[in-house]
């Protein structure tokens, strides 16, 4: 099999991110002006329980992680697409890549959705198609995820689109003053295209 990490570089994809589309969902870039949408539901201390960020005090803190965000895509950094709702043009979450090395053909995909639109298949919805990218448009061969080994929702969704669990990072990561044990889940390229063919 020849690899084509030497054809695609990041900076490729990511300063000029390209819009996504799935049949409820547009995934695009961020802007300054999603400020209120992220705040939305970032200020819920229940969607920021499982992820590494505590939650939005101030629309300021939002702001700030827009500005960070278009930073990265500045300078060709994989970075996440805005999850926006087709029907009202409602930006509900945000969904992408947290790194990627080129060298070795993968990547570590993140996600968090608002809590109003938690258990509809949204989140499946924009990771199958954000996985979909990893393979077909930056050439991997392995994506994975991880989450809070206490965060059956996202395991859930991991698992709907074909993604295998690998095992357990015992105290992985310190996380708001405890040392969190994280569940780590991967899909390799094969697996992926085995899942479109069903």
């Amino acid at each position: 099999m020849t690899l084509l990490k030497n054809i695609v570089k990041p900076e490729d994809l990511f300063k000029n991110l390209p819009m996504l589309e799935t049949a409820r969902l547009k995934l695009r870039r961020l802007s300054i002006h999603d400020a209120g949408d992220i705040f939305d539901y970032a200020s819920d201390p229940d969607v920021s329980k499982y992820v590494l960020w505590e939650h939005h005090r101030t629309i300021a803190d939002s702001k700030s992680y827009l500005k960070h965000v278009l930073f990265l895509y500045e300078k060709g950094i994989p970075a996440s697409w805005g999850i926006v709702l087709k029907e009202d043009n409602k930006l509900i979450g945000t969904g992408g890549f947290q790194w990627w090395s080129v060298a070795d053909s993968k990547a570590e995909v993140g996600y968090v959705i608002s809590k109003s639109y938690w258990n509809k298949g949204c989140m499946t919805e924009a990771l199958e198609e954000i996985l979909r990218f990893g393979f077909e448009q930056m050439a991997l061969e392995r994506i994975e995820a991880k989450c809070f080994i206490q965060n059956a929702a996202s395991e859930r969704v991991m698992e709907k689109c074909g993604m295998k669990l690998e095992g357990v990072l015992r105290s992985y990561k310190y996380v708001k003053g405890n040392f969190g044990d994280f569940k780590l889940y991967s899909i390799l390229s094969n697996e992926f295209q085995q899942k479109l063919r069903l």
